[in-house]
């Protein structure tokens, strides 16, 4: 298991879009990745496990793959985050 955290920089937050490119980035894996806020978890394949979190600018997430592959989904992941504007 590998796992990561970021806090998002969106002024946005996580709205469709980025929760989209989110979803397209996680399905590329055979790895279970899930993204979780504030105890509650969501499936980073699925864009309504991602979008249920509501997660806004400044809010830290905890992104964990399962059953790690290589290449890697933590780098594949972290490398589509959102910087700052």
């Amino acid at each position: 298991m590998k796992e990561f955290k970021y806090v998002i920089t969106d002024a946005e937050g996580i709205h469709a879009r980025p929760a989209g490119e989110l979803v397209k980035a996680a399905k590329e894996f055979s790895s279970k990745i899930t993204i979780t806020k504030d105890g509650k978890s969501g499936d980073c394949k699925k864009i309504f496990g991602v979008m249920a979190l509501a997660v806004k600018c400044g809010n830290e997430v905890t992104i964990t793959c399962l059953l790690y592959t290589s290449p890697s989904p933590r780098d594949g992941l972290l490398s589509r985050m959102p910087s700052s504007a």
